[in-house]
Order: C-alpha cells, then structure tokens, then sequence
C-alpha cells in the first residue's frame, strides 16, 4: 500500500508543477509519516545513502562532460561545423536534413548536451530550411531528434548515471552504445532519403554558386576539432588509457583549449559555461537526492519486495519482463525526465534483472534508447520545449508534434533490433 501511495503523490505533485526533487522527497516524507511501521525515523538513512553516491568516482564525470559541451557550444565550433556541412551536402535533395543528423552525431559525440545542441541547430538552421520549402513537419522533426542523439552516443549522461545506478563499467556502457547510436542514425538517413525522394517538394536540393571544392574544404576544417576531442575523449577510454571521469577531464580541458586556437576564448566564455555547469549539476544532484528518499521509503516499507516476487512468480519468460518494463519506461517517458526514471524505477527493476540472470549491460542499453525517446515525446518532451522556445512562431506545436512520430518510430525499431539481436551490444565491448 505505501509503495503506491508514493507514486500516486509524486504524480500529483509532478502535475500542480512542483519540481521533481522536491515531489519525490515529499512524497516520500508523506508515505513514511501515513506507514505505522516507518516513520521519519526511516530517514536516518537517507545520509548515508547520499554520501556513498557522493563517493562515486564515476558520477565526477557529468558536470565534466556538461562544461565541456557549453564551452563547444558558445565557442562557435559547433556553430561553424553546422554551417559548413550544411553547405556540404545542401545540393542533395533532403540533403540538408541529412546533414542536420550527421552533425547531431558529431556534437552527441562531442558534447552531449540535448538542450544546446537543439537551440543550436533551430536557431541557425531552421529558419534557412523553411527559407528554401522544407516542409516545417520534417524540419522539426528532423531538428527534435537529431538533438537527443547525446542521450545515447557517448560521452552520454544517461550512460555515465546508468553505469553508476547499476554498477557497470562505464567504458564498457559506452562501447556497447556506439553500434545502436549509429544504427539510429542511419536509420534517420534512410528515412530522410526516402522521404525526399516520394515527395521532393517537402525537401529539396539547395543550390549554390560556391566552388564544391571550397565548400569540402571547409566542412573538413570545421571537422577537425570536434574530431580531435572525439578521439582524445572517446579514445582514452576505449584504449584503456583512462577512466570516463579522467577522460572528462581531459575533455573538459581540451574543449578550452581549442577555444584558443579559434580565437574565440574569453572570461565571459568561461563564466557562461561555469554557471550553467553548476546550474544543471545541482538540478540533477538534488533530483538524486529526493529520488534516493523515495527509493528508501519504497524499499523499506517491502513495496521492493512485492514487485520482485511478482514478476519472477507470475512472469517467468524474461522477455516479458523486458517487454513491461520497457512499455512503463517508454509510458514514464511522457510524464518525467530520463533522470527521475533512472534513479526511482531502475532501483527497482534492477533485483529482478539479477533474478532472471539478465546481462545489465545488454539491460541497459535497453533502457538508454528507451529513455531517447522521453526527450521526444509530448506532452514533456524537452527536446520539443527547446526547438519551440527556439523557433518562437516559425513552427506551430502540432507541425512539430507530427513531425517527430516517425523519429520515435525509428527509435522504437532500434530498440527492437537491440533486443532480438543482443550481439550488437557486445560487437565492440568484445
């Protein structure tokens, strides 16, 4: 019974618009006070609880990661590289669109912020695909999406919070996510390809009076460093060289550096990056904080225990099991943040998973291309929030909300894929 009074609270209090760490924590004060076996004195625990997941060497890694992406994305390499491949591969019919993805990749790669890279790319390119008749349907969506391919490619901070929440290595979380982060990719391309084809109107080639030579020349340019921090980053970690937090750390710095060499350095560069790296790191750490009350309260009233032998009584097939829970992610997905779900239902599913012998790993990947799609799907979705802030009224909410239904579909194919071909996973782990 206290377990489902906590969630029906933290519902209600998620509705009327109270912040997610405060409903959590005070729906878990609510349930333990109402429960004659726990009281506050549950909450003893609560500082211990805090302080091992302070000690976590690898949770260092996130506000690393997110200074290194506000430092790209306000230098205008991100800006320059979104430019120069746009120019690229404009003379291709849906060209353009393609091109949009190909640097969400890069800078998922790179920075792995889904808010900067949205805002980013609405700002500087949607208004030139309605100038030149993409249809506002495809150019939404295509924006939308591509924006929240940092929440699978890594460095990515729902890998760094999955690894830690679920104790796996977080360089294996990141090898084992390139083969799907590339899959959905291309299954975007293909989309795009075919669309431009059947209805040539909705996307059409941009033409240009610029030498092809001139525009490859500057599309590699603007390449090089991105892809230098991609190899530094993503490299160490792969070769074994270094931890994802040391790796960050070297990102972090080499981001600030390259600032240099495009000149484009300045205190008011390294304030903006700074405040805004403490703002979202505070957000998410308090967020852990009421979510790890909440997780108390559920586990000690046996709320923990009734789910786990439910579904290994009742589900005995594993693949259903994996079929529930990732409709409840996808369905939680429409409601709260990818991080809310990873510190509340993750705790909870994660015994059972141990029950049924479930690699976590492979779990996990599951989980991370399920959470993609929260940023995508309304009425929350923030990646929508972001691209309508940004556009203002040069898109209307439904052209976006329509747009973005065949790039959830892709990612619910990916995560299919994922599923009934389990070795696409471990292809680079191995």
């Amino acid at each position: 019974m206290t377990g489902i009074v906590l969630f029906i609270v933290a519902f209600i209090l998620l509705m009327v618009g109270i912040p997610v760490a405060f409903a959590f924590g005070a729906s878990a004060i609510f349930a333990a006070l109402i429960d004659p076996n726990l009281g506050l004195d549950v909450f003893g625990l609560l500082p211990y609880r805090v302080y091992g997941i302070m000690q976590n060497f690898t949770l260092m890694a996130v506000p690393l990661f997110i200074f290194m992406g506000f430092i790209l994305e306000k230098s205008k390499i991100a800006e320059n590289m979104l430019e120069s491949i746009g120019e690229l591969f404009g003379p291709v019919r849906g060209g353009l669109a393609i091109a949009i993805v190909i640097v969400g990749a890069i800078l998922a790669a790179s920075t792995g912020i889904v808010g900067a890279s949205v805002v980013m790319m609405t700002i500087i390119s949607l208004p030139i695909m309605l100038k030149h008749g993409y249809s506002p349907r495809l150019a939404g969506g295509v924006i939308a999406a591509s924006g929240t391919l940092g929440q699978l490619i890594p460095p990515s901070i729902v890998l760094i919070i999955l690894g830690a929440v679920m104790n796996i290595s977080v360089g294996d979380l990141f090898k084992a996510a390139i083969i799907p982060g590339l899959i959905i990719v291309g299954l975007y391309i293909v989309y795009i390809l075919i669309v431009a084809f059947l209805k040539p109107e909705i996307a059409p080639a941009i033409k240009t009076d610029k030498p092809y030579s001139k525009i490859l020349f500057q599309a590699l340019k603007s390449l090089v460093a991105p892809f230098i921090l991609i190899a530094v980053v993503l490299g160490s970690i792969f070769a074994g060289f270094a931890t994802p937090t040391e790796s960050a750390a070297i990102g972090a710095l080499g981001s600030i550096i390259l600032t240099f060499f495009y000149r484009t350095f300045n205190m008011e560069l390294l304030r903006y990056a700074t405040v805004e790296t403490v703002k979202i790191t505070a957000m998410i750490f308090m967020i852990l904080i009421g979510a790890t009350a909440f997780s108390l309260v559920f586990n000690e009233s046996g709320a923990g225990d009734i789910v786990t032998t439910f579904f290994t009584d009742s589900i005995s097939n594993q693949y259903a099991f994996i079929a529930i829970t990732m409709v409840l992610i996808f369905i939680l997905g429409f409601f709260i943040d990818f991080i809310e779900i990873t510190f509340i239902v993750i705790p909870i599913l994660l015994p059972i998973v141990q029950e049924f012998g479930i690699d976590p790993l492979w779990f996990a990947l599951l989980i991370a291309i399920n959470l993609q799609t929260s940023f995508l799907t309304p009425p929350f979705g923030f990646s929508l929030f972001y691209l309508k802030g940004a556009a203002g009224d040069k898109i209307q909410t439904k052209d976006l909300y329509l747009g973005i239904i065949p790039f959830i579909l892709i990612q619910i194919i990916t995560l299919l894929i994922v599923i009934f071909v389990p070795k696409l996973v471990y292809i680079l782990v191995n």
